[in-house]
């Protein structure tokens, strides 16, 4: 039997990137960053760096703390409900260690500030590549290393504001070889982490169309007090509550690289996003016509959902991988945690 309790540890690092992230990242400066144009907030990603929140997936040999997937998880739900604007999960999350695997002692990896891009074969568009120290490219397998001068960027439209996309045009001239990388774990990570954001999505869609709904009056009480309300806010945060779980099984797992453990990511990225997009759409219902103003953030939320859940595979890709595990490998109750090799 697995057990999923967290240990101190990691409730530390989740509440400090739970304070953190409140405190820096929520309307005002939501507002603020839009308005102004910025690619990001410097305050808001120093102090990110400070607290250390870039070192948890990086080997001690390139000066991090050697944590695993579960706790990076943690961080990235509460990017998630924090709707954060900043390249966190993906750099720290997916490209930093693909670097550190292929050269633990790499200069970008001695500094926390600096943010890492990454372009994927199931991401070609490269996130927040205009302001990365270097951007890792794919190309017949192999791992490359540019700067963003030595490329050519092209923004393209997201759904989410705050996702700034990029198309990456680049020679090998100009890029730095690697060598070979492991794009499957690097999938599987920014499958993960999408997933565990989507559970943060999720829970601050419904918590705010609870407050909401306990001060927006109706017929002169309160509109949570009437069941339509509770019974849709009840219904998504069954949702979340369901797939917690099962994002959880997926990060212990992952490591093994197997059919099994690709098999959890998957249904986890799937549950958590379809738990993401239910909840924010649930909430802009239950704000009514103001849910669909720019007055109310909860729009924020459905569209990093949106964003998320085409991102690092789409749901047919994840569907596929799931029914791989089911078709290829025995199934029932005594195959739950069963491993590829183990029980071929």
């Amino acid at each position: 039997m697995m057990d999923f309790t967290l240990n101190e540890e990691q409730l530390m690092f989740a509440e400090t990137a739970r304070q953190l992230f409140a405190d820096m990242s929520g309307p005002d400066q939501w507002l603020e960053q839009m308005e102004s144009g910025a690619a990001r907030i410097e305050a808001r990603w120093n102090a990110i760096a400070e607290n250390g929140l870039g070192l948890l997936l990086l080997p001690e040999a390139s000066g991090g703390m050697g944590l695993g997937e579960l706790d990076f998880a943690l961080i990235a739900e509460q990017a998630g409900y924090a709707a954060l604007p900043d390249p966190l999960v993906e750099s720290a999350g997916v490209a930093a260690p693909l670097l550190a695997a292929i050269d633990p002692e790499h200069p970008l990896l001695a500094d926390p500030s600096v943010s890492i891009a990454i372009q994927h074969p199931q991401n070609p568009l490269v996130a927040d590549a205009d302001v990365a120290g270097g951007i890792i490219l794919h190309r017949d397998g192999e791992a490359w290393l540019a700067a963003p001068d030595q490329v050519t960027l092209t923004p393209r439209e997201s759904i989410d504001p705050f996702r700034r996309l990029f198309a990456v045009a680049w020679d090998t001239a100009s890029a730095t070889r690697l060598g070979q990388a492991d794009w499957d774990l690097a999938l599987d990570r920014g499958a993960l982490f999408s997933a565990a954001q989507g559970l943060g999505l999720a829970q601050r869609a419904v918590d705010m169309a609870v407050d909401y709904a306990k001060d927006r009056q109706q017929f002169g009480k309160p509109i949570g007090t009437y069941q339509a309300v509770k019974h849709h806010l009840a219904t998504a945060q069954v949702a979340i509550e369901f797939a917690r779980p099962v994002v959880q099984a997926a990060a212990a797992e992952l490591a093994h690289g197997d059919v099994q453990s690709r098999a959890r990511v998957s249904h986890a990225k799937l549950v958590a996003l379809e738990a993401a997009d239910n909840a924010a759409r649930i909430s802009i219902q239950v704000h009514g016509a103001m849910g669909y103003s720019w007055e109310v953030d909860v729009h924020l939320f459905l569209k990093r959902a949106l964003a998320l859940t085409n991102s690092w595979g789409t749901p047919y890709f994840h569907r596929q991988r799931v029914a791989q595990r089911i078709f290829t490998q025995p199934t029932g109750p005594d195959q739950t945690f069963a491993r590829e090799i183990e029980h071929a």
